[in-house]
């Protein structure tokens, strides 16, 4: 087993944005990933989208707030994108090479996680076995992102490392967890 503790940085702006730390953990058992994170700060200037039903497979959450991660085989073009709404909708993406071949991953028919929403706190956990779409032989590399929309329809982007000149998380370079 290994854990790994992150730290998110937002892409560099000359805007301003609230007062916001981006931390949490993430860690591989066999195939049992887990993923933590915590968002702190001045949470009422951001927006976190209320739930029009039970928590769901929804479409384009990057639009809102939404906590992100890319994971990718070593030595592999293919990835996938994991969207998880801080109000429980979810999606997986299935991606054959950088931004090429998206499709829903079907392999994963629901993805429950837990989300703990406080005043100056907002905390998600998700633990997902990976052997539907990986062995856990196969080493995997993960982006650990998060995208943020704030009251004034501002949005930042939040990664481990900006590893281009706009904010781009498909970037592979930018998958630097290894597990």
């Amino acid at each position: 087993m290994s854990n790994q503790i992150f730290y998110l940085q937002p892409f560099p702006s000359n805007e301003s944005f609230p007062n916001l730390k981006i931390t949490g953990n993430i860690s591989r058992n066999a195939n049992q990933l887990t993923i933590c994170y915590n968002l702190e700060g001045d949470l009422k200037e951001i927006v976190i989208a209320q739930p029009y039903n039970a928590p769901s497979r929804k479409q384009e959450l990057w639009e809102d707030t939404c906590f992100e991660f890319f994971l990718g085989i070593k030595n592999s073009q293919r990835y996938w994108e994991f969207n998880l709404s801080p109000v429980g909708h979810w999606n997986v993406y299935r991606f054959d090479g950088y931004r090429q071949g998206m499709q829903e991953e079907t392999a994963f028919e629901k993805l429950p996680f837990n989300v703990q929403n406080k005043a100056d706190s907002l905390a998600l956990a998700l633990n997902v076995d990976l052997s539907k779409i990986v062995s856990a032989e196969q080493a995997i590399e993960v982006g650990i992102t998060t995208v943020i929309k704030h009251k004034d329809d501002q949005v930042t982007y939040w990664a481990l490392t900006h590893q281009g000149v706009k904010p781009d998380f498909h970037l592979r370079n930018s998958f630097i967890v290894k597990l």
